[in-house]
């Protein structure tokens, strides 16, 4: 249900909002939200001036994790992607100061779309999806600066740490053996590109069969193309995890299927690959360990937060075990 200005969803003072995006042409007339997606990440509403419909975005409510919830990042990649292959929303506005709605926020367009039940044709789109995106040259899209790829690797393993380290709140066994094992053996990073951070189906919008837009740009950087492959195997081995819920009746591509399909169209040697699941199970581990402290802190909003600290052990197992692949 839409809420009207006098009834602002939490994180979203609508009256302030709808003064500044007047202001500056974006919007027309009263506004009404919605939450859309409660926050595991970045806090998403659905806003509407009468019948026209846009999204606004907004880092989490609470405890939040240096350089994990940068709405400058999401909005530059986004905007910067817009003419290549790679589908994104149309961005129109980006507030980086605080005191309008209480965080720095973007607005963009609202694209129609949804997450269907994963499948093996979906897991292709998305693989083809990954591949133009690690094609796109950073510096012809005004990127050349968006981010330090020299390092990439170790400083991915340091700043997971240090995230895990803000989060602690627990004993979690293993955890700090699989961060001691990837540090102690970085692979040598074959093509520095664009970065999603954070590439999975639920973080896509699907329709018709196609992918019509790739949302959640926050972690994006310039880096080793292959920490986007690990992590959106990973997701796609544990669909729960990946947003997608289901699984339609011809199940998911195998994993070394899809790995195939990228390096060819990347054009990647993937031998080590191992190495870069364990460091994406280490980095859903720690992010799954920090939605775990903001719930425990009753600093999440909307629903499914209740189960997340239950995928962090097996996660570090896994990611464990494939180093020893």
């Amino acid at each position: 249900m839409a809420v009207r200005p006098e009834t602002s969803p939490p994180g979203l003072d609508l009256a302030r909002l709808e003064e500044h995006l007047v202001a500056r042409g974006v919007a027309e007339g009263t506004l009404t939200a919605e939450v859309v997606h409660g926050g595991m990440s970045n806090l998403t509403y659905l806003v509407r001036d009468g019948e026209r419909p846009f999204v606004v975005r907004r880092p989490p409510l609470g405890h939040v994790l240096a350089t994990a919830h940068d709405m400058g990042r999401e909005y530059r990649v986004m905007t910067a992607l817009r003419d290549t292959g790679v589908p994104v929303p149309r961005t129109y506005l980006l507030c980086e100061d605080p005191e309008v709605i209480g965080a720095p926020f973007y607005v963009m367009e609202y694209v129609e779309g949804g997450q269907p039940p994963a499948s093996r044709e979906i897991d292709a789109k998305l693989t083809d999806v990954l591949a133009r995106l690690h094609a796109v040259d950073p510096a012809a899209v005004g990127l050349a600066d968006f981010g330090r790829p020299e390092g990439f690797l170790e400083r991915q393993v340091r700043r997971w740490k240090r995230q895990l380290d803000a989060s602690r709140s627990r004993e979690v066994p293993g955890i700090d053996t699989l961060h001691d094992r990837l540090a102690a053996s970085v692979p040598r990073t074959q093509r520095d590109t664009i970065v999603h951070g954070d590439f999975k189906l639920g973080n896509t919008l699907i329709a018709d069969g196609e992918v019509r837009a790739v949302l959640d740009w926050e972690m994006s950087t310039l880096g080793d193309p292959l920490t986007d492959l690990a992590l959106f195997l990973l997701y796609a081995e544990y669909a729960p995890l990946d947003g997608s819920g289901e699984v339609g009746p011809g199940g998911r591509t195998p994993a070394g299927e899809l790995a195939a399909r990228y390096a060819e169209g990347a054009g990647l040697d993937i031998s080590r690959l191992g190495w870069y699941l364990g460091l994406a199970c280490f980095k859903l581990a720690v992010i799954s360990e920090g939605i775990h402290f903001r719930y425990t802190k009753g600093l999440t909003v909307g629903q499914g937060f209740a189960a997340i600290g239950d995928n962090v052990a097996p996660l570090v197992a896994h990611g464990l075990s494939a180093l020893e692949d």
